[in-house]
Formats: C-alpha cells, sequence, structure tokens
C-alpha cells in the first residue's frame, strides 16, 4: 500500500525532477535536496500546489561541517494543516555563499533568518532587517559555529570604577582541569596513589 507521504514524495519528484538531488522518507517525515538556488521556487511550489499545502514554515535549522567543501546546510521544515504531513527541505553550500531570503513567501522567516544569521553568520538576500537578534550588537563571531572558541572572545561585566557594564577580551584564571572519569567507586588517581603510598609505608 502507497502511503501518503509516498505520493507526495512522487509528485514532487515528476513536477520539479530538475530541483530535486534526492528525496527519503524517515520516521514519517519527507526530506527532499536540492539546490541552493532553486529555494524560492521549490517553496513556492510547495506552498501553493493544491496537494502539497504546505502553508506553515516551522523552523529554519543550521548545520556547521567545517571539514566539507559545502560547510554549511539549511534545514527548512514546513507543515500541511490541511494534509496533517510534515517536509523538509535540504540545502548545502559554501561558506561565502549568499541565501535567497524567503521572507516574501513566509513573513514567519524574517526573525529565523536573523537567527542563523546570528548563530553561523549565513547572509540573506534581500532581508528586509538582517542583523543580530541573540547575541549584543558588539557581539565578535558566531556561537553555533564549530571554530568558535566555547569560552567565547569576550566577556561582560559590571565595572565598579567606570560605573557601566564593559567587554573585556576573555581571561581564565586557571588552565583547564583534566578530570577522570574512571568509576567513583574505585575512586580518582590521588586517592588510589595516597593508599598504595599508605600500604608501602604500612609494609616497611
Amino acid at each position: 500500500m502507497i502511503s501518503k507521504l509516498q505520493t507526495l514524495e512522487k509528485l514532487i519528484n515528476s513536477e520539479l525532477s530538475s530541483k530535486i538531488q534526492s528525496s527519503s522518507i524517515n520516521n514519517e517525515e519527507l526530506l527532499i535536496e536540492i539546490n541552493e538556488k532553486d529555494l524560492i521556487d521549490v517553496v513556492q511550489f510547495l506552498k501553493l500546489n493544491e496537494y502539497c499545502k504546505f502553508k506553515q514554515l516551522i523552523d529554519i535549522a543550521g548545520v556547521d561541517y567545517p571539514e566539507n567543501d559545502k560547510r554549511f546546510e539549511l534545514i527548512y521544515l514546513f507543515l500541511s494543516h490541511e494534509n496533517n504531513t510534515r517536509i523538509k527541505l535540504l540545502i548545502k553550500f559554501e561558506i561565502n555563499q549568499t541565501i535567497n531570503s524567503l521572507t516574501k513567501v513566509f513573513p514567519s522567516a524574517n526573525w529565523m533568518e536573523r537567527e542563523v544569521f546570528d548563530m553561523y553568520g549565513i547572509k540573506f538576500k534581500n532581508h528586509p532587517d538582517l542583523r543580530r537578534i541573540l547575541t549584543d550588537y558588539g557581539f565578535k563571531g558566531h556561537p553555533l559555529r564549530k571554530d568558535f572558541p566555547l569560552t567565547g572572545f569576550n566577556e561582560v561585566r559590571y565595572s565598579e570604577k567606570d560605573k557601566k557594564v564593559i567587554y573585556e577580551p576573555v581571561k581564565l584564571e586557571q588552565n583547564y582541569r583534566n578530570f577522570d572519569f574512571e568509576s567513583p567507586w574505585e575512586g580518582t588517581n590521588y586517592i588510589k596513589e595516597v593508599k598504595n603510598l599508605n600500604k608501602d609505608d604500612q609494609k616497611n
């Protein structure tokens, strides 16, 4: 028996055959991979086609693979309330590429694309207000990139001397500590060393 998602997959592949790079069904969701230049055309088809009716953009998720030539991936999640189906669009692209904004097709993409820009540094063409949304205006770097340090570049604190909030380069007060991840029932290494020393003293 052919499922609703399989029928949808066949329809999309037949109608958009030149734009679809691959498709698969996993966990009751259809994943379609396309070229980034075809994003607007494919999204408009999914929204306006009578059988698809994907009229809600749920989220835009970014992924960073620094080792790949096409470093970034964007996954667009859509929902059709009428058909009770979900679909995901996947695009892969290089670090300096600019992606077409979906704000004219889905106004809700405005804040989602700003989040992606803030966290990954991915730029969107024709976005009406592309600026940071989760970090400060003067924030340096993009926190969800794999090459962003866990401690960040700057720290924020209130200065009693200047009577205002100031930014300073991160200064770690001590070196990172090495933790012993062995079973807590066996104890940590330094405890074992002390026990062994005590045993040796008792023997002597």
